[in-house]
């Protein structure tokens, strides 16, 4: 029977919604041949698998490509793979946990909370010059410069460096591996990235180890546990991770509120941004390796293979969120969603996207309360980031 998986089709992009919901009802665990993995659709079972240590971000801590029955990456993506397989996202066991409870120091809530000033105060500019030029592209002009913004302050990276704008582009195209099946000029331009990124952040080390402040770069370089490879690794999940999640959940989420013609509460915008993050999902899928046989109701998954657990699905699920699952309730008090993941490696700047959402709804809400599409949005084709090309708005 065919699976009603479609990520390379502009429709299902679109609204993935319904084919998730005939998913769930079909079953627990569908294998899915494009991409050679079985998709989990159902919020319970993804919940579990965030959580089972039979599964992980990578396999290579346990063992080689031959051993778990696949193929090294091509000789020519060394760069994206040295990059992105350091950081802590795509690490396990012993190396995970250390390099997490160095870098859990630059988030704790004390830390958070440092920065509302400094957030409310970027988010009261940005929107602010949105409203004197009477719209524009709220996702360039708004979403993009607030995280990438903080994101810079944190580590340290310098107003005056001419790389600092190119940040958010060196983002995009590292994050282009994250789609399924990603083509060779995707790659070819995650590779330029890494290569480039990973030598600015070097000769900013460098110079921090010089004259250190009193960033995140300058604390981490006085860390004799971290390797200078695992450091820049860090910093660059950290703004990849830090920033493309909350872009793409303000822009959806604004486009959604336009499209259906509703408002937060200003008085209860911590719950409408929670809504917001469950109602239509930043990151639709993220993969892990099955690293010992596992059970998924009545399918065995064995060892070697890798389930694409499919959080735009589970946070649409009835058996979780009741009969409104595909409602967008701004008040909805029980939000168990699972955007920021679970497990240990659940998203470590959840609090600072969570402060950066609520700012920056909260002063479009004040300062534009006309606020009304100049433009339909155009879909950006990928299933696993789910955002927009652009975002025209009036004032």
């Amino acid at each position: 029977m065919d699976v009603p998986f479609e990520p390379w089709s502009p429709d299902f992009v679109a609204d993935p919604y319904p084919a998730y919901a005939e998913l769930r009802a079909r079953g627990r665990a569908h294998w899915y041949a494009p991409t050679r993995q079985w998709l989990i659709p159902h919020h319970e079972d993804v919940s579990a698998l965030l959580r089972d240590r039979r599964l992980g971000r990578t396999y290579t801590h346990r063992f080689t490509h031959e051993e778990f029955g696949r193929t090294a990456p091509p000789a020519a993506h060394e760069p994206f793979h040295t990059l992105n397989d350091h950081g802590l996202l795509d690490l396990e066991a012993a190396d995970h946990t250390r390099i997490r409870r160095l870098v859990s120091k630059a988030f704790t809530p004390r830390t958070v909370e440092n920065l509302v000033p400094t957030v409310e105060r970027l988010a009261r500019e940005l929107v602010g010059g949105l409203v004197a030029r009477g719209g524009g592209d709220l996702l360039a002009e708004v979403a993009e410069p607030l995280p990438v913004a903080v994101i810079a302050e944190m580590l340290g990276v310098p107003a005056e460096d001419e790389e600092r704008a190119r940040l958010r582009p060196w983002s995009a195209d590292i994050c282009g591996m994250f789609e399924l099946n990603p083509s060779e000029e995707t790659a070819r331009r995650a590779v330029q990235a890494s290569i480039e990124f990973s030598a600015y952040l070097r000769e900013l080390i460098a110079r921090r180890r010089k004259d250190p402040g009193e960033d995140l770069i300058s604390a981490l370089v006085g860390v004799e546990e971290l390797t200078e490879q695992e450091m820049i690794s860090t910093c660059v999940l950290l703004l990849n991770a830090g920033h493309e999640a909350t872009v793409n959940t303000a822009v959806n989420g604004w486009w959604t509120l336009l499209r259906e013609g509703v408002r937060p509460d200003p008085e209860k915008l911590s719950t409408a941004v929670e809504e917001i993050l469950r109602y239509d999902t930043p990151l639709q899928m993220f993969e892990r390796w099955v690293l010992d046989d596992i059970e998924v109701g009545d399918v065995v998954i064995p060892r070697g293979s890798e389930v694409a657990l499919l959080f735009g699905s589970a946070n649409r699920d009835p058996a979780r969120f009741g009969p409104t699952a595909d409602v967008l309730d701004l008040t909805r008090a029980e939000n168990p969603h699972i955007t920021f993941g679970a497990g240990i490696h659940y998203c470590l700047g959840a609090p600072l996207a969570r402060l950066e959402l609520t700012a920056l709804f909260g002063e479009v809400l004040s300062q534009a309360p006309g606020l009304r599409l100049a433009a339909e949005p155009r879909r950006k084709p990928g299933f696993v980031i789910r955002g927009v090309h652009e975002l025209l708005v009036e004032v």
